[in-house]
């Protein structure tokens, strides 16, 4: 299978990659290209351990620009595609790259997709999309009612690529994630953010009260859970892929507090983000029937071999703390 990923030098698409290509039946996937823009969050470091594998391509560019891709994309049996603006915080500062990137950057895929007879375009999404749920779980047909300017980006380009399945037959398949965490993981995201800081001595910034409750994923189960869809998914379908661990994020922080041998007096209560959803979860009976997934990797262990990740490896984070969300 020839594979177009496109963000393949993000935290979640590398993690994809290099878990194909180092995969004991990586045969099966002789050829990836990764297709990334390399922006402040795009690293081709967390590629290195894949670079001089015979199967891997690496092309740099811009999913918005119809005509690179068009020229790169040919060829391939499936895209898998990962490229997106994703921070909230981001968001609310500015909407409009997040619009371009994940609306129009998507709506560009598709139609090259389409005109090359792509086999299969796999789209991943975010559980965001659904906005807040007080009690019981998500269901992949329940209503989208994005809250923040990422969310309802995301929202947009799901709503496209099932469009183009339903209009033009396409095989389309969306995944919608729970919050993921793990090594690569850009220092901007509130597990790698308030790790770093902890190692570095520095303070952590805790929203409101800090009720607000996330589940969470292990990013190695998610690329496992993509690759069940990618392979055996219904063309048209979504599927939620969770972890299984809820917790708010006062009980996350408690954890990361221990987990770097500091204590609450290095947190500092800060306002509460605006249009802060409170809760999330994805009912994941979908994919576990139809597909057989269910998430492996503990949150006890992910954690800690998360933090073990992130102290063994300050080479890799430290240069890029000056162009993380000042906390």
């Amino acid at each position: 299978m020839r594979l177009f990923v496109t963000g393949g030098a993000g935290f979640i698409g590398s993690a994809f990659v290099r878990s194909l290509l180092s995969a004991p039946d990586a045969t099966e996937h002789p050829h990836i290209t990764v297709f990334d823009k390399l922006t402040y969050c795009g690293v081709a470091a967390n590629l290195a351990p894949i670079a001089a594998h015979p199967g891997y391509t690496f092309v740099r560019g811009d999913i918005c620009d119809a005509n690179t891709i068009d020229d790169v994309i040919a060829g391939h049996d499936a895209v898998v595609h990962f490229a997106a603006e994703s921070h909230v915080d981001r968001s609310i500062k500015g909407a409009r790259p997040f619009v371009v990137t994940n609306v129009v950057g998507t709506q560009v895929l598709l139609n090259a997709a389409m005109r090359h007879r792509i086999g299969r375009f796999l789209h991943v999404s975010t559980d965001e999309v659904y906005g807040s749920i007080a009690t019981g779980s998500w269901t992949e047909d329940s209503p989208l009612a994005p809250n923040s300017p990422y969310a309802a980006s995301k929202a947009g380009s799901d709503l496209l690529a099932l469009a183009y399945h339903r209009t033009h037959g396409m095989d389309v398949v969306v995944t919608r994630c729970s919050n993921n965490y793990g090594p690569y993981q850009f220092p901007e995201k509130v597990i790698p953010l308030f790790t770093t800081h902890l190692l570095e001595g520095k303070r952590v910034p805790l929203y409101g009260d800090g009720r607000n409750a996330r589940d969470w994923l292990h990013v190695s189960d998610h690329c496992r859970g993509i690759e069940l869809v990618l392979r055996g998914g219904r063309a048209g379908e979504v599927y939620h892929i969770g972890g299984g661990t809820e917790l708010t994020n006062a009980e996350l922080t408690g954890l990361l507090l221990e987990a770097t041998g500091t204590g609450w007096e290095m947190v500092d209560r800060v306002p509460d983000r605006k249009g802060h959803d409170l809760r999330y979860s994805l009912d994941i009976t979908k994919i576990a029937e139809e597909l057989g997934y269910t998430p492996q990797v503990g949150f006890a262990q992910g954690l800690a071999d998360t933090v073990a990740w992130y102290r063994n490896n300050r080479h890799w984070w430290e240069p890029l703390k000056a162009k993380a969300v000042p906390a």
